[in-house]
């Protein structure tokens, strides 16, 4: 609700915010089992992402999935329940990572946003819009914008009139739109993405 007042400055998402209500960003814990997940469902569409998901959390018999479990489960098993055979080896990637650099979800929580990324995209198979959804979504930050997503440049796109000239002029006039959003970017994109939901494509 604090952000309520310094986002209805701008006109457009002051109707997105009538329209659609307030949000609450959650702090999660397991980080290491959402950016697997997250990788899971990377270009599907969100039912087969949560078939896929479930499957996967299946292979665990209720238990909690952990870095080490995760790494003993063989590369057939999860090409099996319809991996790739890519994104088996970045979910063991992502695991060994977590091991060898003790990552907690405690040490996660405490570093900056930038060095968050930094860190999160030294593993193969994750890259930067994968590492902002985890501030945005699991770490509960209050001010990511992610440059990359498609949605969030359609979004802006449509509401704002941007049209696309060159793709380094395209992308700069975008953030100058969200520069005024700062210190909530997130919430600005929660909208965004909700009117995308609402809009027939």
């Amino acid at each position: 609700m604090h952000y309520k007042k310094h986002l209805s400055k701008d006109k457009v998402l002051k109707r997105l915010i009538r329209e659609h209500g307030i949000y609450t960003l959650q702090l999660q814990q397991n980080i290491l089992l959402r950016l697997c997940t997250s990788i899971l469902g990377q270009q599907l569409s969100t039912k087969v992402a949560a078939v896929l998901r479930e499957r996967f959390l299946q292979l665990f018999k209720g238990q909690k999935p952990t870095a080490r479990k995760i790494l003993a489960i063989p590369h057939e098993t999860l090409r099996s329940i319809g991996l790739s055979n890519a994104k088996a080896q970045y979910i063991k990637n992502v695991c060994q990572f977590f091991l060898d650099n003790k990552l907690t979800d405690s040490k996660l929580h405490q570093l900056t946003d930038e060095a968050f990324i930094e860190l999160i995209t030294q593993i193969k198979g994750v890259g930067k819009w994968t590492a902002e959804m985890l501030l945005m979504f699991s770490l509960g930050r209050e001010d990511i914008f992610s440059i990359g997503d498609l949605g969030l440049q359609r979004a802006i796109s449509q509401l704002y009139a941007i049209t696309f000239t060159s793709k380094k002029e395209y992308e700069a006039r975008i953030i100058a739109v969200t520069e005024q959003w700062k210190p909530y970017r997130t919430y600005a994109c929660l909208y965004l993405w909700s009117h995308l939901d609402a809009v027939p494509v």
